[in-house]
């Protein structure tokens, strides 16, 4: 291969990390707007356990958002930053009517392996351009999330 072909083949790599993490910031931007609405309108017997749990998770969610933004303008990309561009991009969809306390549960075990799938897009991007400290990063947010899952499957009884 020549020298331009081998820089094309790069620049286009690292457009292909950047719109992945972009996608992934729109995720966790109505992931956390989703949570939200959650939080507020979680009803019935698991009142008080799910009303705190969906705070933990905004709170978390802001964390994720956050770092993958810091990463993206250290490696040069730029983050989408308005509710337009977060809405457009999210692989995520806002929350809609009302949801008994279990759909809301379930929504999240649905939401939280959409991610677990983006992020994995995001890894693989970035092994292909050898960035291993992002790799590393989605790397932490799948097992984090792959938790998640695995214990509100369990609040399901699944």
């Amino acid at each position: 291969m020549t020298t331009q072909t081998n820089q094309t083949n790069q620049s286009q790599g690292v457009q292909k990390l950047h719109d992945a993490l972009n996608r992934q910031i729109a995720g966790w931007s109505v992931l956390y707007t989703k949570l939200h609405n959650f939080h507020w309108y979680v009803k019935g017997t698991h009142f008080f356990t799910l009303h705190e749990k969906f705070e933990e998770f905004y709170n978390e969610v802001t964390g994720h958002m956050d770092v993958v933004a810091e990463r993206l303008l250290a490696i040069g990309g730029s983050p989408v930053a308005t509710l337009k561009e977060h809405l457009s991009l999210s692989p995520i969809q806002e929350a809609g009517g009302s949801k008994t306390a279990e759909q809301m549960v379930q929504a999240l075990v649905e939401d939280f392996t959409t991610m677990v799938e983006v992020l994995e897009e995001a890894k693989e991007a970035a092994e292909e351009i050898g960035d291993d400290s992002t790799a590393d990063l989605m790397i932490g947010n799948q097992e984090t999330l792959q938790k998640h899952i695995w214990m509100l499957n369990a609040f399901l009884g699944k």
